[in-house]
């Protein structure tokens, strides 16, 4: 009797220890969700007053100009030329007069006096010249008189103004966009000209590169651009000078090859450099090939970055490069993202994400700037990162910023910065880290939105622009540029095929490029202003049909910030798993509409916590409203007033594609908010406007797709994944029903099994199996007894209960849509099954079955429970949203899962003796983890996982397309490897272990 009472203290013992762990585990998951929110303090913008649109004014004909003999005067004087000729006819004769003093202010100010008809342009350099010339070009398109320009005009507020390379050498090729699934972040540019072999350099192709320069130059600089930023930099470099080196074999192909690249791309920066425009050569850091990659290794043992004698190999490439090519100005570094995303098939230059310590960022600074200082060039280092720590958070953290930054105040370096704290979404705070800091600082924008569409909605960010640069200069003079994105950013073949200057509606965002150079010039010019110039540029000269599109573009914003996001949500910072997710997230990564329960859940708490659920829905009213407004606005203009009819049909199919996906993303933002609060209130009338809602969509899906599936210009969203979805959503409410009659006969089996011992039940049918699987699972010690003479039929099942139940249950929970799930749990136990029979041999197995089969129908109880309100979909709606529930789940679900364990050991315990009974066990549970663990390590753990993930829908779909998931999640790729190794380590310990001695228990 004592020894039955150890054992039974033991056990409760055990068990609270158990339960101890898995409520730590618990603690674990919850710290790792790190789940949270507060309010965020989003960028404002006074509201849009319309300008007064007068007639327009002819521009006179320019019949005698005067004007100093320089490239860049010349190429001015073509854009005033150009666009007098552009104009609908010219009013009068006009002489121009250019001088350039070379004295009095520097930087690009400027004079024009005169009179429309006899003008006097006069500057103290060349820039303010150039820019005297563009600013009369752009008033001659605008149709607006020349005497408003007559007058002084200040040095320009911020000097350095650049731009990315637009779609210069990109082909526009619609066969890469039919699909719209290509994520790579790489432009290609140049892609025709380069080549593997010698010459390195196909001819005709850069001739063509270099035309495409050309216009983009221009373009640029009537805008208003002082500086261009260049792809590439080591695969201009020979790196015969590095330290250690030559880095590249006499015979090696690499040297060669960046000499003809050099070469092939020096006229365009020299060009650039005539006109008055910087080149900075962009790049990521780490840049590699892979003899510079096996150079550096050999050098330093690895991939070093916090040795600044690692960085001499890099500096050594730049003044390599400056000595041979001395009108490049400096270089542009980025190294907060890297990897396949940017790289290009085929190419041996790639990237390495190598630079993630403060220490290592600090040694690449110190070396780059001194090697800027020493050969009078500058370096741009951009903020942008990624991960854990200050290097990962120093783009929106004040802290971070002065950890990585501080003290480092090189008169080369400039530090560049987005205006938004976080990358480009609406609702985002102002990005304060740009308020700090000793260094030089520009601010980047971004004209063709990714995360908006690319573009391909009307989207007038003036107002936006203009509130942050204004607030930005306000509070930190060091800011003295800013660098404007035309294309770039993102994925560039995933959208629209909208190349900048050479196919698609480029138009459309062509607006954010001249208001965010005009802005920077002057924060005080007026937004709408600017956008009556573009819409009087671009598509009308009636100031009637001008001032529809003004009063249109007005409305663009609000069907953008209500549209594409839940205001409730997206005005909280939310942090989850160590990050903070962007404030749209149902739309994730680019146009794919989400259907992952880890999101639409948490998006759902907070719009209910913070506005309400029906005004979330509202809002998604309120942007279709919006659309139409302006759908309505630019319909009734007068169409022969339009500068020609296709592109007043541009500008329509723009906003009709707007309205109908709008109307779409409001009907499933009103399904998912319904089918959580479904999940959350259990509500029948939940569940109806569910199911209306979800009708909606479908309808609204389905004429989204049909109308614009393989439109390039109006490209369908990706609704896979939200289709993946509304497949598991219905099905919830019959799992959970099928959840309830599982219950049934597993409780019955729970109950039978208690109550048998001490009732009539013992003679019933099974009564026997459900007793004993309710003591072995219990008092495992009793195992043996309580199996002893069974008849076939109740040891059957003993066995079959639980394994249907294990099945069944596991079917239920994946709402029969993840095998993979099954497999693997049921492949598992399978396995610890199969070793465990062959490690007791001749001993009988019912104890063990017993013991682990009644543990499972304990285990599969509680999952069921949990299944049996709302289904699945209410399963994981309370893990991720109910940090109690969530743990108290985790402790009794891990506490069971391990006791099944220790039951089986205890059960055996009496047949082998402890320690082989302890053996036996832990090398069946090692077996169990070593197989699985090989088969997913054979097919690769990103694959396994994101197959995983599509049928369970926990995690984003597009995460897996577009980041991976082992990638976001900083999952090791070798980690199946890895628990195949401890599943081998155990296999072999408890084989020891199970080893028989010289005295064996007997067989009952």
């Amino acid at each position: 009797m004592a020894k039955v009472t150890r054992r039974g203290i033991a056990a409760v013992v055990t068990a609270l220890l158990l339960l101890g762990i898995g409520a730590g585990v618990g603690v674990v998951v919850e710290d790792a969700l790190g789940m949270r929110c507060s309010p965020a303090d989003p960028m404002q913008s006074a509201p849009v007053v319309a300008p007064e649109i007068g007639e327009p004014v002819l521009p006179p004909a320019f019949t005698e100009v005067t004007a100093p003999d320089s490239p860049a005067i010349e190429v001015a004087l073509d854009a005033v030329a150009d666009a007098t000729s552009a104009a609908s006819g010219t009013d009068g004769d006009a002489a121009l007069t250019v001088e350039i003093t070379g004295s009095g202010a520097d930087g690009d100010a400027y004079r024009l006096t005169g009179t429309s008809a006899d003008l006097r342009l006069e500057a103290a350099t060349e820039a303010g010249a150039t820019r005297g010339l563009y600013d009369l070009a752009r008033q001659i398109r605008a149709a607006r008189s020349i005497d408003e320009l007559l007058g002084a005009h200040e040095a320009s507020a911020l000097a350095l103004r650049m731009t990315d390379l637009g779609a210069v050498a990109v082909t526009p090729d619609p066969a890469v966009y039919e699909a719209g699934t290509d994520y790579s972040h790489a432009s290609r540019a140049f892609a025709d000209v380069i080549l593997p072999e010698a010459p390195y350099v196909d001819e005709r192709a850069l001739e063509a590169a270099y035309d495409d320069f050309e216009e983009f130059l221009r373009h640029s600089l009537a805008n208003g651009f002082t500086a261009v930023a260049f792809p590439g930099f080591v695969e201009y470099v020979t790196f015969d000078d590095a330290p250690g080196g030559p880095v590249y074999a006499e015979d090696d192909d690499h040297r060669d090859k960046a000499i003809a690249l050099r070469e092939a791309f020096a006229p365009m920066w020299e060009r650039a450099d005539e006109l008055g425009v910087k080149v900075f050569l962009r790049t990521d850091m780490l840049a590699l090939t892979i003899p510079l990659h096996q150079h550096l290794e050999a050098e330093f043992g690895s991939l070093d970055t916090e040795d600044p004698e690692f960085w001499q190999t890099y500096t050594a490439g730049l003044d390599e490069l400056y000595a041979a090519e001395p009108v490049l100005d400096g270089v542009l570094i980025r190294i907060g993202e890297a990897g396949d995303v940017y790289d290009v098939a085929g190419w041996d230059v790639y990237s390495a994400l190598a630079v993630t310590t403060v220490d290592g960022v600090r040694a690449m600074l110190e070396a780059f700037t001194g090697q800027a200082e020493a050969s009078d060039r500058e370096v741009i280092f951009r903020t942008w990162s990624v991960g854990v720590g200050a290097v990962g958070d120093m783009h929106t953290n004040v802290e971070s910023y002065q950890a990585v930054l501080g003290g480092i105040d090189s008169p080369a370096l400039i530090v560049s910065t987005k205006y938004t704290l976080g990358d480009y979404y609406t609702w985002l705070p102002l990005n304060d880290t740009l308020e700090q800091g000793t260094q030089r600082r520009i601010v980047e924008f971004q004209s063709r939105r990714e995360f908006e569409n690319y573009g391909a909605f009307p989207n007038d960010l003036g107002a936006e622009y203009q509130w942050a640069l204004q607030r930005l200069l306000a509070a930190n003079p060091l800011i003295e540029g800013a660098w404007v994105w035309t294309q770039d950013g993102g994925p560039w073949r995933a959208g629209p095929m909208t190349l900048y200057l050479k196919a698609g509606f480029w138009q459309l965002y062509e607006l954010n490029t001249q208001v965010a150079a005009a802005l920077s010039v002057d924060p005080a010019a007026d937004p709408a202003q600017v956008t009556a110039d573009w819409a009087r540029e671009w598509f009308s000269d009636d100031p009637a049909t001008v001032a529809a599109i003004v009063d249109a573009m007005g409305s663009s914003r609000e069907a953008i910030a209500q549209g594409l996001y839940l205001e409730q949500f997206a005005d909280q910072r939310v942090f989850a798993l160590g990050l903070e997710p962007p404030p749209m997230m149902w739309i994730f990564e680019w146009d794919i509409l989400t259907g992952d329960s880890a999101v639409l859940d948490a998006m759902y708490m907070v719009v209910r916590d913070n506005g309400g659920i029906d005004a979330a829905i509202a809002g998604g009213e309120r942007a279709i409203d919006a659309a139409e407004r302006m759908q309505q606005l630019v319909a009734a203009t007068d169409a022969a007033t339009w500068h020609t009819p296709q592109i007043r049909e541009a500008l329509l199919g723009a906003i009709a594609y707007e309205v109908d996906t709008l109307q779409m993303l409001g009907d499933y933002r009103t399904m998912i908010l319904q089918q959580a609060r479904w999940h959350d209130t259990r509500s029948a009338e939940a569940y109806a406007a569910w199911e209306a809602a979800k009708a909606s969509f479908e309808a609204s899906a389905a004429e989204h797709l049909e109308r614009y599936e393989g439109d390039l210009a109006h490209p369908a969203f990706n609704l896979t994944a939200a289709q993946q979805g509304v497949d598991r959503a219905e099905r919830d409410l019959t799992m959970s029903w099928m959840a309830r009659f599982l219950l049934i006969p597993t409780l019955a089996w729970i109950v039978i099994g208690v109550l048998a011992a001490r009732t009539r039940l013992v003679r019933r049918p099974g009564a026997v199996a459900a007793a004993a699987s309710i003591v072995a699972s219990t008092r495992p010690w009793r195992a043996r007894a309580a199996t002893y003479g069974m008849l076939r039929t109740d040891r059957w099942l003993l066995l079959g209960v639980p394994a249907a139940l294990l099945v069944a249950t596991r079917a239920v929970q994946t709402s029969f849509l993840s095998w993979t799930h099954l497999a693997v749990v049921l492949g598992a136990w399978l396995v610890f099954a199969v070793v465990l029979r062959l490690i007791l041999r001749r001993h009988s197995p019912w104890p063990v079955i017993a013991a682990v089969g009644g543990v499972i129908v304990l285990r599969c109880a509680v999952t069921l429970v949990a299944l049996a309100f709302t289904g699945p979909g209410g399963y994981w709606f309370a893990f991720w949203t109910q940090p109690t529930v969530r743990t108290v789940y985790i402790a009794i679900a891990f506490a069971l899962f391990l006791w099944a364990f220790i039951a089986a050991a205890w059960a055996l315990a009496t047949q082998l003796g402890a320690r082989r009974a302890i053996g036996a066990v832990v090398a069946s549970v090692g077996a169990g983890l070593l197989v699985p663990a090989v088969i997913i390590g054979a097919i690769g753990l990103e694959p396994a996982l994101s197959l995983w993930n599509d049928e369970l829908g926990l995690l984003p779909w597009g995460l897996a397309r577009i980041l991976g998931l082992t990638t976001y999640l900083e999952i090791p790729a070798e980690t199946p490897w890895v628990a195949a190794g401890v599943g081998a380590l155990l296999v072999a310990i408890g084989a020891l272990l199970a080893l028989p001695g010289r005295r064996t228990a007997s067989t009952p």
